[in-house]
């Protein structure tokens, strides 16, 4: 039988904002789960593109040529290589697809916010 994953069941684990949760692996891609409010950091991923899909709230993704803002429903791609920083006013929820080889803040490393794939893992099998 093939595992089901409740989506709304792993926003719900999550406690801390900024920290993403592996739910699933789809071949060399992993689709987490996050809670986001604030401002995170100006980042880029060198080698990877990364999707961002909203399922709560709304997600502002800073550019440096602009910005895009996302609402529930709606994902945007941030190819590889370009520096972005996302950013919620209020609480938004979410969903992450990305190569398993992404670091969470790309090509920076912040302390007490950069979350390392062990992190990202912890308490799952995979």
């Amino acid at each position: 039988m093939l595992p089901v994953i409740d989506l709304d069941a792993e926003f719900a684990r999550l406690t801390d904002f900024w920290s993403p949760r592996v739910v699933a692996r789809v071949n060399d891609q992993y689709v987490k789960v996050a809670k986001l409010q604030g401002e995170f950091v100006w980042h880029a991923h060198a080698e990877e593109d990364e999707l961002f899909l909203v399922r709560r709230g709304r997600l502002v993704i800073q550019l440096e040529d602009g910005a895009v803002t996302l609402e529930p429903g709606q994902c945007v791609v941030v190819p590889r290589a370009v520096r972005h920083n996302p950013m919620a006013a209020e609480e938004c929820w979410v969903v992450l697809v990305e190569p398993v080889a992404t670091t969470h803040t790309g090509d920076v490393v912040v302390e007490g916010r950069t979350r390392s794939i062990a992190e990202q893992l912890a308490g799952r099998e995979r």
